[in-house]
């Protein structure tokens, strides 16, 4: 078929999102022996939308935005995706991260599909007020596309509970309500109907499925270094978590550099460092270094908590950790994935790895549907406890097969979304 024959034909040598998940579909498609009309089902995305917006900012000026929405699979439930605004993000971009949030859901067990949205400008280099505007404009333009039971976005990279609180003020003043019928956006802040933890949840969700995977293969988290690459929410978050479990953080990065402390950094201090500075150059007690060279700091736990594609072909022999905790959406590439299998780094994939916070987004879902507000405690006992079923089934499903955690991952993740497509029917 051809839909089939796309997929073969991708390069996996390539750096994109799209071109790994893909390839990660192509090869669980494999293993589970998927016929091709079921392959070209989950293949390619439901709907996908580009859109425009031209709002006036408040000095005058006309911005001239391009934004996306994509629905990959909605088999399981409503998609489920935050809104990612970088200045360089693209459709494919878009489906690539939609079909990652289709395989996550599936796999942490929560009653949505996956979905992504993503907005072309940079955030740094706008005002609140034009953020605001921004933001504002686009809800409007994609408010056909948008639902508790159609797709419900959530923060990603570059955009914040901020944000998600004016998508859910521009929805409800167009409504002429006081407040959405159902939870048309997750993340929001607690005051708007959020759930306490949601900000900490992705960045929780690493370290607890890490701490269970030292506790698999035998090392001691009192006494491991950890090394994370990106100090933004996930990162910053898993970082103060690992020091807090008693692991020593040896180096961090962000978009500003890298910095570097063999007897450990003190994590709070950097975290109000980060505040002052925006960003971890400059910080006492540490050596500058390189955004990269963090990656092959002499690490036992390399947390890469940046962005897609950091860790390839190039760079993979360099890595001296003995796990790596995907903070980040597909940050290895697939010919970098071998290599460190060939070499016997524990890799925790992403679908599971940074799902905490889908997970917790569901949480706030649900609170908000049957209007209630769970506690704190509640969030992060509920969170620890899933997160680490998960790892224990895919850990279990991966000795049990003979493949990595990352296949076996997928093959359950897939699996479960073609479960639904049977289940459902084949007719529309």
């Amino acid at each position: 078929m051809i839909e089939q024959q796309s997929i073969e034909n991708k390069n996996t040598n390539n750096s994109d999102i799209l071109t790994t998940s893909l390839y990660n579909l192509r090869q669980s498609a494999g293993r589970l022996e998927l016929d091709d009309h079921i392959i070209a089902r989950i293949a390619e995305p439901k709907e996908k939308i580009e859109i425009t917006i031209d709002p006036i900012l408040s000095n005058g000026e006309t911005a001239h935005v391009k934004a996306f929405v994509v629905r990959h699979n909605d088999v399981l439930g409503p998609a489920k995706g935050g809104i990612r605004m970088t200045n360089s993000v693209t459709m494919d971009d878009i489906v690539g991260l939609s079909m990652e949030m289709t395989w996550k859901t599936s796999l942490i067990g929560v009653p949505f599909g996956g979905g992504k949205s993503g907005i072309r400008c940079d955030p740094a280099s706008l005002s609140p007020e034009a953020r605001e505007i921004i933001i504002r404009s686009f809800t409007r333009g994609i408010r056909r596309h948008i639902g508790p039971e159609i797709y419900i976005p959530a923060p990603d990279m570059g955009t914040n509970e901020e944000d998600m609180g004016h998508v859910r003020d521009c929805i409800a003043y167009s409504n002429g309500t006081s407040i959405t019928k159902g939870c048309f956006v997750t993340g929001k802040p607690v005051i708007l109907g959020g759930i306490v933890g949601r900000r900490e949840a992705t960045g929780k969700g690493v370290i607890f499925t890490t701490l269970a995977a030292c506790e698999k293969i035998g090392i001691d988290i009192t006494k491991a270094r950890i090394a994370v690459q990106g100090f933004g929410n996930v990162g910053m978050i898993a970082a103060a978590w690992a020091a807090k479990s008693g692991a020593s953080v040896i180096a961090v990065s962000d978009i500003t550099g890298g910095i570097i402390n063999e007897q450990g950094l003190d994590i709070d201090a950097l975290r109000e460092h980060v505040k002052e500075t925006s960003g971890v150059r400059g910080f006492q007690d540490a050596t500058e270094t390189t955004n990269n060279a963090v990656l092959d700091a002499p690490c036992d736990i390399l947390i890469p908590a940046a962005t897609q594609s950091q860790i390839t072909k190039t760079n993979a022999d360099k890595i001296k950790a003995k796990i790596i905790a995907e903070g980040a959406n597909s940050p290895i590439t697939p010919d970098a994935d071998e290599l460190l299998n060939r070499r016997g780094i524990f890799i925790i994939p992403d679908i599971l790895c940074n799902a905490g916070g889908v997970f917790v987004s569901f949480l706030e879902y649900t609170q908000e549907t049957q209007r209630e507000q769970m506690t704190y405690e509640q969030v992060e006992q509920r969170l620890r406890d899933r997160m680490v079923e998960k790892f224990d089934e895919v850990y279990n499903y991966s000795l049990e097969k003979h493949i990595t955690m990352r296949q076996a991952a997928m093959d359950i993740a897939v699996g479960k979304v073609v479960e639904g497509i049977y289940s459902r029917g084949l007719l529309p």
